[in-house]
């Protein structure tokens, strides 16, 4: 089954079917010709912004919070631009907050001192939720659940930061701090940090990154420093293996935060973004690093059971690569989701503006540093083509419906010209987040629309419902001759001037209320000189 997908990707990419202007996912509204507007298209594109050594923003610790705040909004900006509709905003890299937190200390990364506040004050989340809402955008909260401190890490610990407060659950090795999975302390505080941000913040979602155990390299292959506490479980008379009993810690913290993010806040998405290969062997082919024997992270089981609202594999491997293909492991993910839980994977579009190094080989490789090899040599061939492929392949396969790009570096500096790629090409036209109906089928009442015709644009002033749920983004189709335009504007906005997009006219005008969670209001539909919505 994933051969015959992946075949008939290639086959339409090869082909140029698709010409990568064009999808089933987003239509050209261009050829069609309904009396009635096409349903809206749907597809959730989204961007990774990492504080984590200032990869996106700020752009340097301790930058004035003007200055902070104005590269914000440019980041911001660039994703209405680029018709994008949600921002995966990291908020805690290393046990410390880029917010205003009860239970950790203001980011080093954020004011170049641990535990010091913004000068002059102000709560960076707070205005990052106010202004992507205001652009029609999502804004979800990213956290490193169990990283206290990167090796490259050269600041001092400020005194509430965990390594202080309750040094016995961080473990300390090659220069890096970890929270102990294992330990009770160490899931109660991030679970308590998730849910102070789901009950203070107006955000959309709670994303966690693949950072649960160590990667070996940071360990440099020695074992994770755990023996107290896992002497400790001995002796209470615990018998599961060393490995089960550190998935176990895992995979306790990761239901724990699903059942108290649906309890609290149920609209609120829980997303999770894993390494994207499943446990070695699963798939025929594909060969790589294993998370559920290195990071001792059980991700195909929480897919499974649905301890997620999103599933977001980083799937940093290009279509034709010879072991970890895209297609490949995409496809999988889709055929393990039995909870039709959203599928939308990680790309790393930032990967165009890498200078490669050239691999080598040796006679006593493995299979997998051999895969690893092959893949290093494709990296050097990565074009606009590579990504827009990436979009283009993810909208093929059933089951997918988005992706979130890493990481806004790719937009902010214009990677090899990725920006007009996407705005010529794949994301020409702009699309509504997916529907998540296994938490919350209610739409906002229809809007009342009214329009006017002026010499060069129509005007549609759009009152929202003082009824029924806020509207995130108002979703309008422009009828001009016998093609329909789809159009998003944020709900902020009352007045809406809308311009032909060709030679025909303006006829008809129809507007629907969307809120935050992609459900959309009955369509309020007014053809020009009626004056009254249909």
């Amino acid at each position: 089954m994933v051969k015959c997908v992946l075949a008939a990707i290639c086959a339409l990419l090869v082909a140029g079917c698709v010409a990568r202007k064009n999808s089933p996912a987003v239509p050209d509204m261009r050829a069609t010709s309904s009396t009635e507007p096409p349903a809206s298209p749907r597809e959730f594109r989204a961007v990774w912004v990492a504080t984590v050594a200032n990869i996106d923003w700020p752009s340097k610790p301790g930058l004035p919070s003007d200055q902070q705040q104005k590269e914000a909004l440019a980041i911001l900006d660039k994703c209405v631009e680029l018709n994008l509709n949600a921002v995966i905003l990291q908020v805690r890299t290393s046990c410390d907050a880029l917010y205003d937190s009860k239970y950790e200390p203001w980011s080093y990364f954020l004011t170049g001192e641990q535990g010091k506040a913004p000068e002059p004050y102000y709560d960076p989340l707070k205005f990052w939720c106010d202004e992507a809402h205001k652009r029609g955008l999502q804004l979800h909260a990213w956290f490193n659940p169990y990283r206290a401190k990167s090796a490259a890490g050269k600041y001092e610990a400020s005194a509430n930061h965990i390594s202080k407060t309750n040094p016995a659950i961080v473990k300390s090795f090659n220069g890096w701090e970890w929270l102990d999975p294992s330990e009770q302390a160490s899931q109660d505080l991030t679970y308590n940090v998730f849910m102070d941000v789901a009950t203070r913040y107006d955000v959309d979602g709670l994303h966690i990154d693949d950072y649960f155990y160590p990667y070996p390299e940071y360990l440099k292959n020695a074992d994770f420093p755990d023996d107290d506490s896992w002497q400790r479980y001995q002796a209470s008379g615990g018998k599961l293996s060393r490995a089960d009993w550190r998935r176990d810690g895992v995979n306790k913290l990761i239901h724990r935060i699903y059942l108290g993010l649906k309890s609290q806040k149920p609209h609120v998405q829980f997303g999770i973004s894993p390494f994207g290969l499943p446990r070695a062997g699963r798939i025929p082919g594909v060969v790589g690093f294993d998370q559920y024997e290195k990071l001792y992270a059980d991700t195909q089981m929480w897919l499974e059971q649905g301890w997620l609202d999103y599933w977001t594999p980083q799937l940093y491997w290009k279509i034709s690569a010879p072991q970890q293909g895209y297609v490949d492991l995409l496809t999988y993910w889709s055929q393990h989701n039995p909870k039709k839980r959203h599928l939308w994977p990680g790309v790393f579009t930032s990967r165009l503006g890498e200078k490669e190094p050239q691999p080598t080989t040796t006679t006593t490789d493995t299979t997998e540093d051999l895969g690893r090899k092959e893949y290093d040599r494709e990296k050097k061939l990565w074009t606009l083509d590579s990504i827009t492929d990436q979009i283009i392949a993810t909208r093929h396969v059933p089951g997918a419906s988005g992706e979130v790009h890493f990481s806004a570096v790719a937009f902010t500096k214009d990677m090899k010209g990725i920006n007009e790629a996407l705005k010529a090409g794949v994301y020409k036209y702009p699309a509504l987040v997916p529907t998540s109906p296994w938490l919350d089928k209610n739409a906002p009442e229809k809007p009342n629309v009214t329009l006017q015709h002026g010499r060069d644009a129509t005007v549609a002033r759009v009152m929202k419902s003082s009824t029924g749920d806020e509207p995130l983004v108002w979703s309008v189709y422009t009828r001009e001759g016998d093609k329909w335009i789809f159009h998003t504007y944020p709900a902020s906005e009352s007045t809406l001037v809308l311009k032909p997009s060709g030679d025909a006219p303006i006829t008809e005008v129809s507007v629907a209320a969307v809120n935050r969670l992609g459900n959309e209001s009955t369509r309020a539909s007014v053809k020009l000189n009626e004056g009254a919505k249909k």
